[in-house]
């Protein structure tokens, strides 16, 4: 069998799936690629290729691993390795597709690959510090291809669902999520800056996974980062450009009893710096992940003057 370059070894003659997957995961792991959309590792990111090109669902996977695909499968998953890496495409692009929340979305390069710890949030429902019962109103901050907000939409079967997002492209692929999950009824798609679209709304609920990347940061990211929107990416010299923005509007339009959620990644220990009188909940996750605070109204409300200053 012939495969494109540029390989590091010869793939396997009439390989099983299995072998097929260790042989992707090895070229990987030689190409030194960069992982994260999505996938943890080498082994993650081919298993989920050769699923992908040769059709097959990850829940019959012990079922499959010790069948021999057929050769027009091999060659499809051998050109989805030269790729992912030639050209450094996450997986999840190479696919159209990639997994959330236990839900598929259909993504491009429109919009970043999602992988937010907010899913396990949203398999909680925000709980001990969201009543699930009471969330009826829900604003999802830079929503790029729509998974926490149709996510959340799922999770809160009653809830109404606002999505913002400066990029009328990311809302394009969001919407076709909406459409594909069937939540149109409940998810409404803004295009806007932050709060811009939702002036005079009030929730329950408001989460974001805003641009946190620094200038320096972005400069450093591997090749494959590349591949994602800068706008959804990059946030300035510190990184924290929205989320000065999130932080200073935020109180003014929860309920009473409601919360915000976001999302900064390594910026943590930047924006404590920013706003050392700020009592930030970070909090932490079972299964990996973490740059998430937590701050209720009732805190956002009684530093407003903190967070609504230079920070």
């Amino acid at each position: 069998m012939t495969e494109a370059q540029p390989f590091h070894r010869s793939a396997p003659e009439s390989p099983t799936v299995a072998e097929l997957i260790r042989y992707g995961a090895n070229e990987f792991e030689h190409a030194q690629l960069a992982f994260g959309h999505g996938t943890g590792d080498a082994v993650d990111d081919a298993a989920a290729l050769v699923f992908h090109c040769l059709g097959l669902s990850h829940d019959d996977a012990t079922a499959v691993y010790d069948t021999r695909p057929p050769p027009e499968g091999v060659r499809s998953a051998l050109a989805a390795f030269a790729a992912r890496i030639e050209r450094r495409v996450p997986a999840a692009y190479l696919m159209g597709r990639m997994w959330f929340a236990g839900l598929e979305f259909e993504v491009d390069e429109r919009v970043i690959v999602p992988r937010s710890p907010f899913a396990e949030l949203i398999a909680a429902g925000f709980e001990p510090w969201i009543d699930p019962e009471q969330v009826t109103r829900v604003l999802d901050i830079g929503t790029g291809s729509g998974c926490i907000a149709i996510a959340c939409a799922r999770r809160f079967e009653s809830a109404r669902v606002d999505a913002v997002d400066l990029s009328q492209a990311a809302l394009e692929v969001a919407a076709r999520n909406v459409a594909r999950h069937g939540v149109a009824d409940r998810v409404r798609l803004l295009q806007g800056d932050v709060f811009e679209p939702v002036r005079s709304e009030h929730y329950d609920l408001i989460v974001a996974n805003p641009p946190y990347v620094s200038d320096a940061e972005m400069e450093a990211l591997p090749d494959e980062y590349g591949h994602e929107p800068d706008l959804a990416l990059r946030a300035g010299g510190d990184g924290l450009d929205v989320v000065r923005r999130i932080l200073a509007g935020a109180g003014e339009r929860l309920e009473p009893l409601g919360a915000l959620f976001v999302e900064v990644g390594d910026g943590d220990v930047r924006l404590q710096h920013a706003f050392p009188r700020v009592p930030f909940l970070w909090l932490e996750f079972e299964h990996g992940g973490g740059g998430v605070f937590l701050l209720t109204k009732h805190q956002l409300e009684r530093h407003r003057a903190d967070l609504c200053g230079a920070g």
